[in-house]
């Protein structure tokens, strides 16, 4: 019953939840909106389902009772494990000391960008800040809805953490929109040849330090 692959996002979530009581799996989900984790982890009733059930395949889980609540259906109860609590605290360690590269799809479209034209491009990040700024302005009404019905603080570190990096993000961007409006950032024209020294450019990750040898 050895698992190889880590936990992923989801199963680290159903984990949490039962690592504070039993639970069945639309609870699980319910208190996953309660706590506005819907936006760290892609979470429905379905796929909380899902993976609560494989948990349990894994031992990392296991079904503690049935609960029946007036005419609804039966709903399976789950606990976690000794091994599901272990492997949930190994996960939680390493995934809040070691950062990971996990490939933001809008830094390659930025790394991309020239291909388009500055006009364009400029038009197209003013549309993304007007999108940011309505994002961060849901977050901070997702926050004074969650204190307001008094869900603890220790819960909703998640929410000003995304937006502290909706902030940041709309600073970098208009500090960019700016280089590129007066110039400071030249514009690769599309169709054109990248500059000759890239093509025999070494990569940061790859360089490796020169020493030289001491004179005899």
């Amino acid at each position: 019953m050895g698992r190889v692959k880590p936990l992923g996002m989801l199963a680290v979530a159903a984990l949490g939840y039962l690592a504070e009581r039993p639970m069945h799996p639309y609870e699980m989900y319910q208190l996953a909106l309660h706590r506005q984790e819907d936006r760290v982890v892609k979470v429905s009733p379905g796929s909380l389902y899902r993976a609560v059930y494989a948990l349990e395949a894994d031992g990392l889980v296991a079904a503690s009772g049935i609960d029946r609540e007036g005419a609804r259906p039966e709903r399976t109860t789950f606990e976690i494990t000794e091994r599901g609590r272990h492997l949930h605290g190994e996960r939680l360690r390493e995934l809040l000391s070691t950062p990971t590269n996990e490939y933001p799809e809008f830094g390659l479209a930025l790394s991309e960008a020239h291909e388009l034209g500055a006009d364009e491009v400029r038009m197209l990040l003013e549309t993304r800040i007007l999108r940011q700024r309505a994002e961060l302005a849901d977050l901070e009404r997702r926050m004074a809805w969650a204190l307001e019905r008094e869900v603890p603080r220790v819960y909703l570190m998640n929410v000003p953490y995304s937006a502290a990096m909706v902030r940041a993000e709309i600073t970098h961007l208009e500090s960019l929109l700016g280089e590129i409006a007066d110039g400071t950032l030249a514009w690769h024209v599309s169709g054109t040849r990248a500059p000759h020294h890239e093509h025999e450019a070494t990569s940061p990750a790859s360089a490796q330090p020169t020493s030289s040898a001491p004179s005899t």
